[in-house]
């Protein structure tokens, strides 16, 4: 029995449908139902339902964004951090395997490689940068699972709800029975207003960057092939490979959706966080060959946001 935490949640209910799919026998509770949040509590719930392995999508990202997480910081603390460490703790006392949603977000840039040497850069949209990336793609690379997160609590600048994802990771860093699936800014063909896609339709103003993605319905079925595949445990970036910059998804919902909406851009980024933003923002490229060195194989990005397009279902 597969126990799901956060199963009504944006990226819990994409693990719903693919359990359906895959016919495996699971529980989904709400917080309202039972207050997994309590180690005995939970532990108790393991032992009943005779859990195998569990998987926590709940958590605390702010609504509409992460600028909500700057004032609700225990809210962060406890969703993002507690929760995990409370869940940690109950499947090494039951002796089950778990996995923890995490994210992306605890980076900032990617490696560029000039001419042999390679450096760490945090701000990709710095002019000389922005046209190096639109030119030559193949310069960037993405940061590894092994990488230190550089946009924390230990690397300012951060927004909090970043800080609060990578100190999850650090808590949890001596788990030995735990996955770790990192995603990044998920998207699909169902429009909606956690769906990237969605988004970039109904902002005012466009902040153009460089960013791995992740196709929600790829991720579930990605991260239940490692468990399934009974990959070793640890840390995944599951995201579609390769990397994209906003205007290139721009152009394709103009074009593929047949809009004729002009899309602005914001300036740069001091009128972006001037007028539009609290918190800094992560925007980072992941590097997912540890993911397909374990079998596990995603649509390319560019694939998965075209045939999203093309399968678009508007919410109305």
């Amino acid at each position: 029995m597969v126990l799901l935490l956060g199963g009504s949640g944006y990226i819990g209910s994409a693990f719903v449908t693919e359990l359906h799919r895959r016919r495996i026998p699971f529980l989904s509770i709400s917080r309202a139902e039972v207050n997994y949040s309590c180690f005995v509590t939970l532990r108790r719930l393991l032992k009943e339902a005779k859990v195998s392995f569990l998987i926590n999508a709940a958590g605390s990202t702010g609504k509409p964004n992460v600028d909500i997480c700057e004032t609700n910081q225990a809210e962060a603390l406890l969703g993002n951090v507690v929760l995990p460490k409370t869940v940690s703790d109950a499947c090494e006392v039951a002796g089950i395997r778990w996995a923890q949603i995490s994210s992306g977000c605890i980076y900032s840039g990617a490696f560029i490689n000039d001419n042999g040497v390679v450096r760490v850069e945090k701000n990709l949209m710095c002019p000389p940068l922005k046209k190096l990336v639109a030119l030559r793609p193949e310069v960037v690379s993405g940061y590894r699972e092994e990488d230190p997160p550089n946009f924390t609590f230990h690397d300012l600048p951060c927004s909090f709800y970043s800080g609060t994802k990578a100190l999850c990771e650090e808590v949890l860093a001596h788990d030995v029975n735990a996955y770790i699936w990192r995603l990044r800014i998920p998207f699909d063909e169902f429009d909606g207003e956690r769906n990237y896609l969605s988004k970039l339709q109904r902002y005012e103003r466009v902040y153009e960057n460089v960013n791995s993605i992740t196709h929600r319905g790829d991720f579930a079925r990605a991260c239940l092939d490692l468990w399934c595949g009974h990959a070793p445990l640890g840390t995944y970036n599951v995201t579609n490979p390769g990397f994209v910059m906003t205007h290139e998804v721009v152009d394709r919902i103009k074009r593929i959706l047949n809009l004729s909406r002009d899309f602005s851009y914001w300036q740069n980024d001091e009128d972006f966080y001037r007028y539009a933003a609290k918190a800094p923002r992560s925007n980072c490229v992941l590097d997912t060959s540890k993911l397909k060195a374990a079998g596990v194989v995603m649509r390319p990005v560019m694939e998965a946001i075209e045939d999203s397009l093309f399968n678009w279902r508007s919410a109305d």
